[in-house]
Parts: C-alpha cells; sequence; structure tokens
C-alpha cells in the first residue's frame, strides 16, 4: 500500500496555483482603496472650499446647490467603480475558496491507491492540461476542458486573454497596447526592475527610422529615450546611429537592430514580465511535473544508442527525453538491471540469462522468443541464433 506520509512534498508545486487569486484579490483591493482614498481627498477640499465661499458671501445658494449636485455625481461614479471592483474582489476571493479546499482534499487522502486521490488527480491534470493550452494558445480548447470539467474556477483563463490581446498587438509590429500595458503596471514593473518599456520607446524608434521619418525619429528620442539616458546611454547612443544607416545596411550592428526577429523577443520579453506579475511559473506546471518525474529516471544509459530502453520515456530523445536533457542524472543508491528486449526489470522473479555470445537478457523474453521460433533465441544486437538449452544464469556479485 502506497501509504502518503508527507504531503507537504506534493505540494510544492502548487504555490502559485493559490497565489494567483490571492494576489488578484490584494490588488484589487488596493485599486478600490485608492479609489475611495482620492475620492474621500478631493470631495474633502471641495465641501471645505463650498464652505467657506458661502460664509464669505462668493456663492449664492443656487452654486452652492449646482456644486453639492457635482459632489454627488461624483460620489455615484465612485459607488460604480467600487461596484465593479467588489465582484472582481468576490471572483477571486471565491477562487481562493476553492483552491484551498482542492488542496485541503489533498491533505485528507490517506494512500496513492485510493480513489479520492485518483478523483483528485484527475482534477489537477485537468488544470495543468488547461494551463498548457491556454500558453500554447489554444484557449477555446482550454476553456472548453474547463468547462466540461467543472474546474472554472481553478484556472485562469482571463488572464491569459488580456495577456494575448497585447501579443497579437506585438505581432502586428505595434506597440500601443504593450505601452498601454506597462502604464497600468508601472510601480510593479519597476519592483521586479523590468526594461521592457524602454525595449519597446527603442523598437518605435527604430520603425520611425526605418520609414525614414527621420524629424520625427528625433522627435521622439527627445521626448521619450532621453529619460532612460542614466541607465541606458548605451543602448540609446548604438539606435541613434541608425539615423546614418538605411535599412539595407549589412554594417553590425545597425542591420541587427533593423532585423524584425527583434519583435519576436519583445513578445517572449512581455510574456516574461507578465508571468512574474501575475505569478504564473515561467515554464508550463506540466513540463515542471513532467521534469520532476523524469529528473528520477534519466541516467548516462539513456543517450547511448545501444543501450536505449523502449520503455524508458527519457531514452525518446524527440518527445519527453528533450524535456529532460538539461535535467540532472538520477542518484540511484542501487543498480537495477533492465532487458534491452522487453524492457522488465531482471530480478528473482526474471533472471538474467546469458546467451553464448555474452548478452544478457532476461528469462522470460527469451522463453517467449524461444516459444514463438522453434524453441531458437535471437540476440537482437549481433542476430546470433541460438538454441534456448545452451542459455545460462547470470550471478551478480
Amino acid at each position: 500500500m502506497n501509504k502518503i506520509t508527507n504531503h507537504d512534498q506534493l505540494l510544492q508545486l502548487e504555490h502559485p496555483f493559490v497565489k494567483i487569486p490571492l494576489e488578484k484579490f490584494k490588488s484589487s483591493l488596493k485599486v478600490s482603496q485608492k479609489h475611495i482614498e482620492k475620492e474621500i481627498s478631493t470631495l474633502t477640499n471641495t465641501v471645505s472650499d463650498i464652505s467657506k465661499k458661502s460664509q464669505q458671501g462668493d456663492m449664492n445658494p443656487a452654486e452652492v446647490e449646482k456644486a453639492l449636485e457635482a459632489i454627488v455625481h461624483r460620489l455615484s461614479n465612485l459607488k460604480r467603480r467600487l461596484k465593479d471592483t467588489r465582484a472582481e474582489e468576490s471572483l477571486y476571493s471565491q477562487r481562493t475558496k476553492v483552491r484551498l479546499q482542492h488542496l485541503q482534499e489533498f491533505t485528507t487522502i490517506p494512500t496513492l491507491d485510493s480513489d479520492g486521490f485518483g478523483r483528485w488527480s484527475r482534477v489537477r491534470l485537468n488544470r495543468i492540461l488547461v494551463d498548457y493550452m491556454l500558453r500554447e494558445g489554444f484557449r477555446e480548447t482550454a476553456a472548453l476542458l474547463a468547462k466540461s470539467e467543472g474546474i472554472e474556477e481553478m484556472v485562469d483563463i482571463e488572464l491569459f486573454v488580456q495577456s494575448r490581446k497585447v501579443e497579437q498587438a506585438l505581432q502586428r509590429f505595434s506597440c500601443t497596447e504593450c505601452l498601454q500595458w506597462c502604464h497600468e503596471n508601472k510601480s510593479n514593473l519597476k519592483k521586479i526592475k523590468s526594461t521592457l518599456e524602454f525595449s519597446l520607446r527603442e523598437q518605435e524608434f527604430i520603425e520611425l527610422v526605418r520609414k525614414r521619418q527621420t524629424q520625427e525619429a528625433i522627435a521622439y528620442a527627445r521626448k521619450h529615450l532621453i529619460v532612460w539616458q542614466e541607465t541606458h546611454m548605451r543602448e540609446i547612443k548604438k539606435v541613434m546611429g541608425l539615423l546614418a544607416f538605411p535599412p539595407s545596411t549589412n554594417c553590425q550592428p545597425y542591420k541587427g537592430l533593423y532585423d524584425a526577429s527583434r519583435w519576436k523577443k519583445l513578445i517572449a520579453r512581455f510574456r516574461a514580465d507578465n508571468f512574474a506579475l501575475q505569478c504564473f511559473t515561467p515554464e508550463p506546471i506540466l513540463n515542471v511535473t513532467l521534469q520532476a518525474g523524469l529528473s528520477a529516471l534519466k541516467t548516462p544509459m539513456c543517450y547511448i544508442d545501444e543501450h536505449r530502453n523502449v520503455n524508458c520515456p527519457v531514452c525518446d530523445g524527440e518527445t519527453l527525453g528533450a524535456l529532460a536533457t538539461d535535467l540532472p542524472l538520477s542518484h540511484h543508491l542501487n543498480s537495477t538491471i533492465v532487458c534491452r528486449i522487453s524492457g522488465q526489470i531482471m530480478n528473482e522473479d526474471n533472471l538474467p540469462m546469458v546467451l553464448p555470445n555474452g548478452y544478457v537478457y532476461s528469462y522470460n523474453a527469451l522463453m517467449e522468443m524461444a516459444s514463438m521460433n522453434n524453441g531458437k533465441a535471437t540476440c537482437p544486437r549481433t542476430g546470433a541464433v541460438y538454441d534456448i538449452s545452451q542459455i545460462k544464469k547470470v550471478f551478480i556479485s
């Protein structure tokens, strides 16, 4: 029985799962507080000003009434804004609650063989698949899966929808939407020391120079690039050199500055900064989860063609093996001998047997082969054929 002795180890990857809605909830609260403080300060000053002017006789009753109506109108607008933020707060509050309940359910599961673990794992797998599909751009498929499995509150589809709009604008060679996003998240981007806004300004300058709109480019640089001179003077000097080189130049580094691949780098940089602000992991949780398992299976033999195991996921370099490329080798205290033919472990129930040519395979695999070939076993490495009576047991010390 596979008893779960340490639930915390299996929950280590679930930190972003709860943090994402919690951070959005906190952000919504800050927005509400900001609106309230701003309006209260403005209205307090307005009321004081009205009181003072009315006492001094500078405002007649009609003007006072009109000013008070303006205050009521502002309060109505504040109420409307707070209603919107309250709905957002309720949304993320509910999501946090649902996700905590999901994780709490796992802590009550005693064994990996129980039905409860099977149900819990299915939910976890589905939400991980939704996360992966959203990152890969399959939004509609992800939404259908989330709806069919009833896990809408465990995924963050709308956050990917918002970021997708910015990425699509960058794909159209437009920085406008991304610059707007930078403005809305200016304080948070400053905390993570992001240089995305400068890169966007730099690209807009390059596009003006590409069109040979020299005067407009110079004016743009004076307005938007000069403010970055303390931290990015070297980059500013380099990009200003484009004024002397046409888009057809083969001179580096100016040819590289004109390269359209810079837009792909901007998309990647926006995605990285957006994931950091939204508390998403840089890599899909699906990849991280698979790599956690692959790291326990990876051995030096996985990358030697003649020793690859058909049942080992790491040995297949075109699929899961690609995810394991940069992972460290697993640490094994005891060696395990695996049959090259069947991929099964050789032990006391499936003894290792040696052919006359010195190659070792499992007893079960050789006997199965012999049963289908009139008592003959063929070595898959050399092609040599032997009678099954010629195989011998191997004793490993």
